[in-house]
């Protein structure tokens, strides 16, 4: 019964967790305000896209979207770019 009450729990634990955050578009990002007009359509399924951008507190980022199935570009990441300087 203490198993079962256990493995219970800890499904309900589980089944709460997201595995990754969505990341949301900002202002200047390629997905901001929906899917762009025109599709990638000469790169394969699955290619890399990055975009640089300054984010909402004014600084340079670059983005990376991933082409999916159906040609639109999911936003995967976005990283601050330090100057090296």
């Amino acid at each position: 019964m203490r198993k079962a009450i256990l493995a219970a729990a800890l499904a309900a634990g589980l089944g709460a967790c997201s595995a990754i955050p969505e990341i949301e578009p900002i202002p200047g990002s390629i997905t901001y305000g929906g899917q762009p007009a025109t599709k990638p359509v000469k790169a394969p399924v699955g290619s890399v896209i990055h975009h640089q951008l300054n984010d909402q507190y004014g600084h340079r980022a670059e983005e990376t979207y991933i082409i999916e199935p159906d040609r639109s570009l999911r936003l995967v990441r976005r990283e601050q770019i330090v100057d090296p300087n």
